[in-house]
C-alpha cells in the first residue's frame, strides 16, 4: 500500500469523529435560586421604599443632628470607653485565663470564682456599686497590711469618679466574658503544639506567645470580636452615671426638641458606622491570624524569599567555598550516651513501664521494636522528660535531664533548666507536630532564636539543612502545603536545628502512606551516618535489619530481648519475640 493510500485512509478515519471542542455548555437552570433572588429583591425594594418614601422619619432633622457637635462628643466618649474597656478587659482576660488553666486549685479556683462573680452581675447594676463605692470605703489604702506603713491614702470619691467607674466596670465586664473566650481557644490547640515547642526547648513564655496564642486566636477571634461589638453597644448604660456617651446625648436632644424617632436614627446610624468598622477589622485580622490553615500559597512578599536566600549566599561564601556542604547543623558531630537505670512508670493502676534498663552508646543507632501498649512510646518520650518517671532515672552523657542528683535522691528541676538541657535531645513525633502557622523556614530557625542565635545565621543553617532532608525548595510553603513524607522531613530537620546529642523518632512514618515511608527512612539512614545517638520506635523490621546497631523488644512494660540486628531479628532466644515476629515477617 502506498503512503497516499495511508494518509487518504488516516484523513477519512478522522473525518468520522466529532469535533467536540464546538459544543456549547448551558448551565444547569436553578429555578428555586432565580424565584428566591427576585424575591430578595422585591423585599429590599420595599424596605427602602418603606423608609426612604416615608416622611415621618423626618430625614431632614436626622441630617441636621448627624454630624452636630453635641452629637460627636457623645460619639467620642463612647468610642474612648469601648477602646479602654476593650484593651484593659482583654489585658485583664489574658492572665484570668491562664490562671483558669493553672494546675494550681487555689488559682484556678479565684479565677474561676472571677469570671462566675461577674458575669452573673449585670453591667448598670456594677456600675452603680462601683460609682457609690465611697459609701461602703471612705478611702483607698494601699501599704503593707497589719502595719502603719502607708504607701498610699486617698478618699475613695476623689478617685473613682463617674467616668473611672465607668471604664473599671466595662473592663471587669468585659474581661469576665473575653477570659472564657481565650481559654476556649487554648484548650482548642493541639497538645502536640506544646509538646512539640517543649521538645525543642523552648521556655514558657516563648512558647505562649509563638506557638500556642497564634493558633487559638483563630478560635478566639469571632467570640472576641462579638465581646468587642457588645461592649461597644453597652456602652449605652453608662447613661445611668449621667455621662455624656452617643447615646445619653442623644436622649438630652430629643427629650428637649421632642424628635424622638430621628434622634434615635442618628444613634442607630453612628452605632452601625462603629460596629461595621469592627467587623470589617476583624476579617482582616482573621485573615492574618489564619496563615497557613488552608494550602494557599503563602503570603510572602515575591522579594522577601530572594532575599533570604542572598543573605545565605553571603554567609556560604563569607565562609568558603566548603560552607554549604557542611554549614552549622548539618555537620557532622558526637553524639550522646544513653543511659536508662531502673525506670518505672505508672498511669493509674496501669503500669506502663516497668524497672527498665538500657544503655546506648554514643553515635549508635538503636530500633525498640514491640506491640502497641507494650511501653515503647512512653519509654522514648521518659529520655528527654516528656514524661516524668516514678522510679528510676535517665542520664545522657552523665547528666540527668529533669533531675539533679544529690546522693540518693532526685530533686526535679525547674521548668527553664529542664528546657535548657532538653535542647540536647530532638525529637520527631508520630503526626509531625510542625507548628502550622509558621513557614517551613520559620518552623526551623524558632528554637535557635529562642536560644539566641542570630537570625542570618539561623537562616543560613536552616536552608542548608532543608537541603539535606531534600525539600531547599520547600522553605516559604506552610506545612499544609506540603505531602506527609515532606512534612515528616521538615520535622526532623527542625529536631537537628539545635545540634541534638541524641535524636528519638516516634513512629515516623506509622502515619505515612506506604509510597511516602521510604523517604523518610531515607533521611534516617543518612542520619545514621552523622555520628548522631538516634533511638527509633518503629514497626520497620526491613529498616531495623539495615541500620541499628541494637534491636530492643519490648513487652508488657519490660525490655524482654536486646541485641544485634541478626541476633534478635535473624535467631531470637526468647519466645515472645519470636511469636512477634512470626506475625509482622
Amino acid at each position: 500500500m502506498s503512503d497516499t493510500t495511508h494518509v487518504a485512509s488516516a484523513t477519512a478515519v478522522h473525518a468520522d469523529v466529532p469535533d467536540y471542542a464546538h459544543y456549547r455548555i448551558v448551565p444547569a437552570r436553578h429555578r428555586a435560586r432565580t424565584v428566591g433572588t427576585v424575591l430578595a429583591i422585591a423585599l429590599i425594594a420595599l424596605v427602602l421604599n418603606s423608609v426612604l418614601g416615608n416622611p415621618r422619619w423626618e430625614w431632614g432633622v436626622f441630617a441636621q443632628w448627624f454630624f452636630a457637635e453635641p452629637v460627636l462628643t457623645g460619639l467620642l466618649r463612647t468610642l474612648e470607653l469601648t477602646a479602654l474597656g476593650a484593651v484593659f478587659g482583654f489585658a485583664l482576660a489574658v492572665p484570668l485565663a491562664l490562671a483558669r488553666l493553672s494546675r494550681s486549685p487555689l488559682v484556678s479556683g479565684c479565677a474561676w470564682a472571677y469570671i462566675w462573680l461577674f458575669r452573673s452581675i449585670p453591667p448598670i447594676v456594677l456600675l452603680l456599686l462601683l460609682n457609690n463605692l465611697g459609701y461602703l470605703y471612705e478611702t483607698v489604702w494601699i501599704g503593707v497590711p497589719f502595719t502603719h506603713i502607708t504607701l498610699f491614702n486617698e478618699p475613695t470619691t476623689d478617685l473613682i469618679g463617674p467616668f473611672f467607674a465607668a471604664v473599671l466596670g466595662l473592663t471587669l465586664n468585659h474581661a469576665a466574658f473575653a477570659a472564657e473566650a481565650i481559654r476556649g481557644g487554648i484548650l482548642s490547640v493541639d497538645h502536640g503544639q506544646r509538646e512539640a515547642a517543649a521538645a525543642l526547648g523552648l521556655p514558657r513564655g516563648r512558647q505562649a506567645r509563638r506557638i500556642v496564642l497564634p493558633q487559638a486566636m483563630r478560635a478566639v477571634l469571632p467570640t472576641a470580636f462579638n465581646d468587642v461589638i457588645g461592649l461597644a453597644k453597652g456602652t449605652s448604660v453608662v447613661y445611668i452615671l449621667a455621662m455624656p456617651d452617643l447615646f445619653y446625648t442623644v436622649q438630652i436632644i430629643y427629650h428637649r426638641n421632642l424628635e424622638v424617632i430621628p434622634l434615635l436614627l442618628v444613634a442607630t446610624v453612628w452605632y452601625l458606622v462603629i460596629l461595621t468598622v469592627l467587623s470589617a477589622i476583624q476579617v482582616h485580622v482573621e485573615r492574618h491570624y489564619a496563615r497557613g490553615a488552608t494550602r494557599e500559597q503563602a503570603a510572602r512578599p515575591p522579594l522577601a524569599g530572594l532575599a533570604a536566600r542572598w543573605r545565605t549566599r553571603r554567609t556560604v561564601a563569607a565562609n568558603g567555598p566548603e560552607a554549604e556542604a557542611t554549614a552549622g547543623w548539618a555537620q557532622r558531630r558526637v553524639g550522646g550516651r544513653v543511659g536508662i537505670h531502673n525506670v518505672s512508670k505508672s498511669f493509674g493502676t496501669l503500669k506502663v513501664l516497668d524497672n527498665v534498663s538500657l544503655t546506648v552508646p554514643s553515635g549508635s543507632v538503636t530500633v525498640i521494636l514491640g506491640q502497641s501498649g507494650s511501653g515503647k512510646s512512653t519509654l522514648l518520650r521518659t529520655i528527654n522528660h516528656l514524661e516524668r518517671v516514678d522510679d528510676g532515672f535517665i542520664d545522657i552523657d552523665g547528666e540527668l535531664v529533669g533531675y539533679r542528683r544529690e546522693g540518693r535522691t532526685l530533686y526535679e528541676l525547674d521548668e527553664s533548666e529542664v528546657l535548657r538541657r532538653r535542647a540536647d535531645v530532638g525529637m520527631v513525633f508520630q503526626s509531625f507536630n510542625l507548628f502550622p502557622h509558621l513557614s517551613v523556614l520559620d518552623n526551623l530557625i524558632e528554637a535557635p532564636l529562642a536560644a539566641g542565635v542570630p537570625r542570618a545565621e539561623a537562616q543560613a543553617e536552616a536552608r542548608a539543612l532543608l537541603a539535606r532532608v531534600g525539600l531547599e525548595g520547600k522553605a516559604d510553603a506552610w506545612p499544609r502545603q506540603l505531602s506527609g513524607g515532606q512534612q515528616q522531613r521538615v520535622a526532623i530537620a527542625r529536631a537537628l536545628a539545635l545540634k541534638p546529642k541524641v535524636l528519638l523518632f516516634d513512629e515516623p512514618t506509622s502515619a505515612l502512606d506506604p509510597e511516602l515511608v521510604n523517604e523518610v527512612l531515607d533521611v534516617i539512614r543518612q542520619l545514621a551516618r552523622s555520628g548522631t545517638t538516634l533511638i527509633v520506635v518503629t514497626h520497620e523490621i526491613g529498616f531495623a535489619r539495615e541500620v541499628a546497631d541494637t534491636v530492643v523488644f519490648m513487652d508488657g512494660g519490660s525490655i524482654v530481648e536486646s541485641g544485634p540486628p541478626a541476633q534478635v531479628l535473624g535467631a531470637p532466644s526468647h519466645p515472645r519475640t519470636r511469636e512477634f515476629l512470626s506475625k509482622v515477617l
